[in-house]
């Protein structure tokens, strides 16, 4: 623990002395954060300097108390980090921004295009051993791996450069409507920088904190993250191998099938009970039998007993398309609750020049 201790101290002495480098983040992003404030775009200050004394809040204070608990931290380690955060007044502004729904024929030209899918054909190219590799290994598709990458951080070119200790405390201290959630992600993140060995002011992600090529938030990151090469870390920013076989595990950890498809497309003349059927939560509900008896067509290569998810994507003004999801659309749903979402990342991997099968 002596060790730790001046580790971390070590990074929040030279953490106070460096200036911040002006980063340009071009950032296309697959949910709704694009047009967000970069860091360069605000001014920075610790939240001691503007006159927020965190230290002197009873939820800080509690906050510590529980973490120095896993005697992995001291107390002085804790109240030197949060005397050396920044308050980020942008991530506050992109939080609010959160929430606009675009419609589908908008979304999948923000993040599926076909500059989009061309870069993940440079990507697969150039990282084809391992991509071949971590799909064999985990039973997850080849595409699957590279569309995730692609939509989350354009192949691991917008990683986003706030830095991790900020967002969190930023978020945990100062945006009430979620900071349980943020909180919670900070302790997380605590932990992973204890497990990593690491300068904790050193991790970069996006303004809502999350990381690396796949964007894991630090609790996905310290239950799914895997050491591919086997160096000793975990390196989902500029380790490819550790960044696919991360997604990849977090997709066989949730129940991704080999060899089955996404979704599939159907037919049907939509009716109050389909409308509620589709407006329902995202689950796997319904049998392919059950909306076949509601006038659902569903390619017959569908068995009755499949469970799915009926959804329709806006392809024009007021204009749509149907379609059944799987359980593999379900999987991809739980990375991030977007049928949107879904929708863009199996565009993508079936466009993608390398596919061998369509998902």
């Amino acid at each position: 623990m002596m060790k730790l201790v001046r580790i971390i101290c070590t990074a929040l002495l030279l953490a106070s002395c460096q200036s911040t480098q002006p980063v340009n983040e071009n950032t296309v992003l697959p949910v709704a954060t694009a047009n967000i404030p970069s860091p360069v775009d605000e001014k920075v200050f610790a939240l001691t300097d503007s006159g927020i004394d965190l230290l002197s809040r009873s939820d800080v204070n509690r906050f510590i108390d529980n973490e120095v608990k896993h005697e992995h931290y001291s107390r002085i380690e804790l109240e030197n980090f949060f005397r050396q955060v920044r308050y980020r007044p942008s991530i506050i502004r992109g939080m609010d921004k959160q929430g606009t729904s675009l419609p589908w024929y908008t979304f999948v030209q923000n993040n599926a295009n076909n500059i989009r899918i061309s870069s993940g054909n440079v990507f697969w190219q150039n990282n084809a051993e391992v991509i071949q590799a971590v799909s064999k290994h985990y039973g997850v598709a080849p595409q699957l791996l590279v569309a995730i990458v692609g939509i989350e951080t354009n192949y691991g070119a917008t990683m986003g450069t706030y830095r991790i200790a900020d967002a969190l405390t930023t978020l945990g201290y100062h945006y009430p409507r979620r900071a349980e959630y943020f909180q919670r992600e900070l302790a997380e993140f605590l932990q992973l920088v204890y497990e990593e060995k690491q300068d904790p002011f050193n991790f970069k992600g996006s303004y809502a904190g999350a990381m690396g090529m796949p964007q894991f938030m630090p609790s996905s990151f310290r239950q799914y993250a895997v050491d591919w090469d086997g160096d000793g870390h975990r390196d989902i920013w500029r380790n490819t191998g550790d960044a696919l076989a991360s997604v990849a595990n977090y997709m066989k950890q949730h129940g991704w099938q080999s060899d089955a498809p996404i979704a599939v497309p159907v037919a049907m003349q939509i009716t109050p009970q389909l409308q509620q059927i589709i407006d329902e939560p995202t689950a796997l509900k319904y049998t392919a039998g059950q909306l076949r008896q509601l006038g659902v067509i569903i390619p017959a290569q569908i068995g009755n007993q499949e469970k799915g998810i009926l959804y329709r994507l806006e392809k024009s003004s007021g204009k749509y398309d149907y379609w059944f999801g799987l359980n593999n659309f379900y999987t991809i749903w739980q990375y991030n609750h977007s049928r949107h979402y879904v929708a863009a990342v199996r565009q993508i991997a079936n466009g993608l020049s390398y596919s061998n099968t369509k998902l």
